[in-house]
């Protein structure tokens, strides 16, 4: 692939996590047991939705949506994490380094938006129950699926095609894990304001919408809830959105730290930076169907049985 009017290079070294360079060995098992817990979890939680007729709910389409979309997110760096921890392989090049890059930041998009979906989704079954199957019918939960991916893509493919059309004419060093947005745009040459200010308003946009909507969706559920009369009910219904509410602070918690401190947080130890950007793209993949498992009783019934069988 060639980039005219400027230069780009054949490769690029990730360092993996800048000051932990001896203890990566060590730190690559706990990343590998994590990677196939998330990788087994999330493809079992499939298998399940997909076997199981009972479970051909919206809510359980929403899930798997979820459930591919982590594994691409997991599956997209992992491995190469894994390569640089154990064998040093730190090389990649610049056309899988811009890959790697799309699939990180518009996965996490779509990731974002089936959390909005999966909102609106309790927020139908608790406040709306009798309108619950006529809104929420196969049609409209494609369309909803289809729109989260649609807004990923549309989001990130400028910010793809203005990483390579800038020059990198210093250091091919990244001081990370993987091929991070802003981690690649440092080592361009010239003004790389646009760049900056793209990512940036594109990321507070979709976070504080996605987030707004989702706390809009809760409050009315909150406020449906509380007046439940029914003790077993209120019970209920806060066990079904609290599996959905540790979900959302599990990503967008670690998420929004990453970003940020990738930006102004230069007091912020490279190591502790890197660490958690890390865990950002491996933790909730591997939570989530643990999460949704335990808590979701047919699906903790179907694993039972396989395991007994």
């Amino acid at each position: 692939m060639s980039y005219p009017n400027h230069s780009s290079p054949s490769s690029f070294i990730l360092i993996g996590i800048p000051g932990l360079e001896v203890a990566q060995f060590w730190l690559a098992f706990p990343f590998c047991t994590m990677y196939f817990v998330a990788v087994l979890g999330n493809i079992t939680l499939l298998l399940v939705i997909r076997i199981d007729p009972s479970l051909h709910l919206p809510m359980f389409y929403f899930l798997s949506m979820l459930a591919g979309i982590d594994l691409v997110l997991t599956t997209s760096t992992m491995p190469k994490i894994l390569s640089i921890f154990w064998f040093q392989s730190n090389e990649i090049d610049f056309e899988s380094c811009v890959a790697q890059m799309f699939f990180i930041h518009s996965f996490s998009i779509m990731e974002s938006g089936i959390l909005v979906t999966m909102a609106f989704d309790r927020y139908l079954a608790i406040c709306k129950p009798l309108h619950y199957s006529t809104i929420l019918t196969g049609p409209t939960i494609a369309k909803l699926g289809l729109a989260a991916a649609v807004r990923g893509i549309a989001i990130i493919i400028p910010m793809t095609c203005m990483v390579t059309s800038l020059s990198y004419c210093g250091t091919h060093i990244i001081h990370h894990s993987y091929c991070e947005h802003m981690s690649v745009v440092k080592l361009a040459c010239g003004d790389t304001r646009l760049d900056n200010i793209y990512g940036i308003t594109a990321a507070t946009i979709v976070v504080g919408s996605d987030f707004i909507l989702i706390t809009v969706s809760y409050v009315l559920v909150l406020r449906e809830v509380i007046g439940l009369s029914s003790r077993e009910a209120r019970l209920k219904s806060f066990n079904t959105c609290g599996s959905h509410i540790s979900v959302i602070l599990l990503f967008y918690t670690p998420g929004l730290f990453s970003f940020y401190t990738q930006r102004w947080g230069q007091r912020i130890p490279a190591h502790l930076h890197i660490l958690m950007a890390d865990l950002y793209l491996l933790v909730p993949p591997m939570l989530n169907p643990l999460i949704y498992g335990m808590r979701t009783k047919p699906i903790w019934e179907w694993v039972l049985s396989l395991l007994c069988q």
